[in-house]
């Protein structure tokens, strides 16, 4: 089934049913999956593109927490709390497709196949595993280090070149636009990134992990 192959670490076979009753949906270049607020009833496969989470801060601000790509999901916690809403809202950040899973669908299928459960179940553990890692970092890590830690998984997901403004990472580390733009033009003199209006491109991948001590 195509895009099952996107997921390396989801129990196939049950993929393959969750995806038979999906929906593929399509989104043009800053077009909203949902806002914040909107009734939870659908988890989202990301077969193609990049999408960002984001909250509006008591100030207005919109603050991007979470970027992801093809292989990874989100809106999972649709499918395990009736009648919640969605906790952020979510752009794609260029076109993009995904598998829409409603709740009713995956439910009929929980039903016949218990199994399918797996899936469910490795999508909130990878979630949880990411909440308790982005924590603890917060706790024990410095700002200027969670920047390079985010500026690493950035170029990660989109082959060294970010098309994000640094308001959008300093988001993802949690910590001032000041000081992300004070970092990476640390890191600009050095010569392991470029910088460019509302765009960083890494130039020495190796140098930036080792400087984040990211893995």
């Amino acid at each position: 089934m195509p895009g099952t192959h996107l997921f390396g670490g989801l129990p196939e076979a049950e993929l393959r049913r969750v995806i038979s009753v999906a929906r593929r949906r399509r989104f043009a270049r800053n077009e909203v999956v949902f806002h914040h607020g909107d009734p939870a009833d659908t988890l989202h496969l990301i077969a193609k593109g990049r999408f960002a989470s984001r909250v509006t801060t008591q100030l207005g601000e919109s603050v991007t927490l979470a970027v992801q790509g093809p292989g990874e999901a989100f809106g999972e916690l649709a499918l395990v709390e009736p009648d919640a809403g969605r906790s952020t809202t979510v752009v794609a950040l260029e076109a993009g497709e995904t598998f829409a899973v409603g709740r009713e669908e995956f439910n009929g299928l929980r039903d016949s196949y218990p199994g399918v459960n797996d899936v469910l179940g490795r999508l909130l553990a990878q979630k949880l595993r990411r909440q308790s890692e982005l924590l603890a970092e917060a706790l024990f890590v410095s700002a200027e280090d969670r920047v390079l830690r985010r500026v690493c998984e950035l170029s990660r997901l989109y082959g060294g070149e970010i098309p994000l403004t640094q308001e959008d990472i300093a988001g993802l580390a949690g910590t001032s636009r000041a000081t992300v733009n004070r970092v990476l033009r640390a890191e600009a003199k050095r010569g392991v990134v470029e910088l460019r209006r509302g765009r960083t491109t890494v130039r020495d991948g190796e140098a930036l992990v080792r400087r984040a001590g990211a893995v």
